[in-house]
């Protein structure tokens, strides 16, 4: 090829690249891919597939249906899998398999969600970086590690930026732990729905729209409960909300630390929590969200937040600037234009069953423990009785234990 054809070759390249869309894929780019689909057909349990240090364009989506597998790259910032330009299936990395372990890696622009791992047992995701390399979008996959109807499950020391969903996202499982990952400029940082023992610690949390959720939500497989949530720093998630029409997060107003929606037993404490404008701690049940369901719900759904016990947290800033027009009535109805919510803000809904004296049974009770405020937003009434009374939150509830994996992961 002449000097002039390698100089108009690499201006069409930069051009392409800087428009946003993907290069065409080369001939060593069409190889990998295929030797990579073949790793993963051909992988038997026990197998480690890995993956050498590069930049890697793929135009389809993988999949892995064997037991006992191991996928390893030479780090999150030295192999990347990028599916820029995705033609086929919606996920990166489909999983349907048991004693996986992921590692070391990254996942970019998928066209779907990032990393899924479907009925899985003995999942390990550690040292992975996902991201949508354009920043918050609508069209970004709304999921980046998506690890749904699992048991036992490790996801650590990892990166998810710019999920239009949520970045970390572990749902119908049990058996849980969520340590020392950074989840930025998602919709929902880190979330954990209708899951039972989950440990979600050390994480940061920062520039989502909604931090670290604790959802149980109406018609999935099983509710949740037992979730620990401890020594996170969830800081200034105020980015506005662009997840999809009709996602449940779409609900989550941006400016929210820690929200809790309709789960039970859930325990928040040893964490700094600072900058969220709408408030840095929020619990709420399912009727002050959007996402009724058409057809209903389950006779045995508990939409209410029960057991919910926060203590031992350090909060600063937050709820000068709340999103929504509800909200930003209610804080100048009740603390004025230039006030702010206090460090928690809770919806007032309330099982009406069984209680005594206006107040719930004693392990179903919301006690708050150290922070400056709390407000009973009164949503049953459409807001119209705050109170900031604290008395009802005065108690304390049994501390859940810790959640043990068993068996310990191998990373």
């Amino acid at each position: 090829m002449s000097k002039h054809a390698l100089t108009v070759a690499a201006i069409l390249l930069l051009a392409a690249c800087s428009s946003g869309e993907a290069p065409p894929p080369s001939q060593s780019d069409t190889a990998f891919e295929g030797k990579l689909e073949q790793q993963l057909l051909d992988a038997k349990p026990g197998s480690v597939i890995e993956i050498p240090a590069g930049h890697y364009h793929l135009q389809r989506g993988l999949g892995l249906r064997t037991d006992g597998v191991t996928i390893r790259g030479a780090g999150m910032d030295k192999t990347v899998l990028s599916f820029k330009g995705q033609i086929v299936g919606p996920e990166g990395l489909l999983v349907n398999a048991n004693d996986f372990t992921i590692e070391n890696l990254a996942i970019e622009d998928t066209k779907g969600d990032a990393l899924k791992i479907n009925q899985g047992r003995n999942i390990t995701i550690h040292g992975v970086r996902i991201e949508w390399t354009g920043g918050p979008d609508t069209n970004n996959g709304a999921y980046g590690l998506y690890p749904v109807k699992t048991q036992n499950v490790l996801v650590e020391d990892s990166v998810v930026i710019g999920a239009s969903d949520a970045g970390i996202y572990v749902g119908q499982s049990s058996n849980i732990v969520v340590r020392r990952n950074r989840a930025e400029q998602n919709v929902a940082g880190i979330e954990i729905e209708n899951s039972v023992n989950a440990d979600v610690y050390d994480n940061t949390a920062i520039k989502n729209t909604g931090g670290i959720l604790v959802f149980n939500m109406p018609n999935l497989s099983q509710a949740g409960h037992a979730s620990r949530v401890f020594k996170n720093k969830v800081f200034d998630n105020n980015t506005a909300n662009f997840a999809a029409k009709g996602a449940a997060v779409a609900s989550v107003p941006a400016g929210s630390g820690v929200v809790v929606n309709s789960n039970d037993k859930v325990e928040i404490f040893d964490n700094d929590i600072a900058d969220n404008q709408t408030a840095n701690l929020i619990i709420s049940s399912y009727y002050s969200t959007n996402y009724y369901n058409k057809l209903g719900v389950a006779a045995d759904y508990n939409p209410y937040p029960k057991g919910i016990f926060v203590y031992g947290n350090r909060f600063k800033g937050g709820g000068d600037s709340p999103d929504g027009l509800k909200l930003k009535t209610l804080k100048a109805a009740v603390y004025g234009l230039t006030g702010r919510f206090p460090d928690v803000l809770w919806d007032g809904y309330a099982d009406p069953k069984g209680q005594v004296d206006g107040q719930p049974p004693a392990d179903d009770r919301i006690c708050i423990q150290d922070v400056n405020g709390v407000l009973n937003a009164d949503g049953p009434h459409d807001y119209k009785n705050p109170t900031t009374d604290t008395k009802p939150y005065q108690c304390t509830l049994p501390k859940l234990p810790p959640v043990t994996l068993n068996p310990e992961p191998k990373v």
